[in-house]
């Protein structure tokens, strides 16, 4: 098939990298919040403290603590409290979403997705992470969560030179059968998902999630030096595809996009695919509240 001839693609790879460069840092403040909630010498004083400074945070910390997520049987109303309550790993996952929803919310037709429609499959699939965390037992839920929650922010950087080449991409998906983010590979020299890696490094956040994102498409090809890593990627890999395939958030790059076998395998998940898709729907009808929350 016809594709986009060398020099073209060579200029497309050289802006790519020219604009995860360029894309803003985290804020400050949320740089400094994130240090703080890593060290084991801040206490939930130390922390309330310093979300006093944004209402917003404050907000979603004390709401997230009364949720019927917890079921508490009284309401906590002091930020200190809600922290303690909470741990310093899940008010690090509310920090980051707030901090990451200005990035997503906006319509990406390259990827034939409506404002609002990325975050809310960053969400799910996080939300969708973390509930198979805690349910399987075997990697960090908030962990999976953030994981969950970056997965395709390399999308943000992508979508112009997706929409330039969106032609030559859906003929090879279509035609050919080629997954959509092998055939962004084929056509533009980079994928969302590698994209995504390079901007977790831009953000020095943790290697863990430049891996999630890098390989929550190809979980099998996770260097053999992160094996260690394994689980939480096919989580987050298993959590996207079952929120594809139950259509939430799905664009264009949902074509062609299937759950591998071996880590629904490597999860002990390969004879409750359906079950497991049952309590995603469940657990995605409580999230909406959530998700409209962050979003206010």
């Amino acid at each position: 098939m016809q594709g986009l001839d060398d020099r073209t693609r060579d200029l497309i790879q050289r802006r790519v990298l020219k604009r995860v460069k360029d894309i803003p840092s985290l804020p400050q403040f949320v740089v400094e919040t994130l240090k703080m909630l890593e060290d084991p010498k801040s206490s939930a004083s130390d922390v309330g403290g310093r979300l006093s400074k944004d209402e917003g945070l404050v907000v979603r910390v004390l709401r997230l603590a009364n949720s019927a997520y917890y079921g508490l049987a009284r309401r906590i109303t002091g930020v200190s409290e809600a922290i303690s309550f909470l741990g310093f790993k899940t008010v690090k996952s509310i920090v980051l979403a707030a901090s990451v929803y200005k990035f997503m919310d906006s319509a990406f037709s390259g990827y034939s997705l409506d404002r609002g429609e990325l975050w809310k499959h960053s969400q799910s699939v996080a939300a969708a992470s973390r509930y198979l965390s805690e349910k399987l037992g075997i990697c960090d839920p908030e962990e999976a969560y953030i994981g969950g929650l970056m997965h395709d922010i390399g999308k943000i950087v992508l979508n112009d030179y997706v929409r330039f080449g969106y032609s030559i991409i859906l003929r090879l998906v279509e035609e050919d059968n080629v997954p959509f983010c092998e055939a962004e590979r084929q056509v533009l020299g980079f994928d969302h998902a590698q994209v995504g890696g390079l901007i977790m490094e831009q953000w020095n956040l943790p290697d863990t999630y430049t891996y999630i994102t890098t390989y929550h498409h190809t979980p099998w090809d996770l260097p053999s030096d992160m094996k260690a890593l394994q689980s939480v990627v096919d989580i987050v890999h298993v959590s996207n595809a079952i929120c594809i395939m139950l259509g939430v958030g799905i664009g264009a790059d949902g074509m062609q996009y299937n759950v591998s076998p071996e880590s629904l395998e490597r999860l002990g998940l390969s004879e409750s695919v359906e079950s497991i898709m049952s309590e995603f729907v469940d657990l995605l009808s409580t999230m909406e509240d959530e998700t409209q929350d962050v979003k206010n």
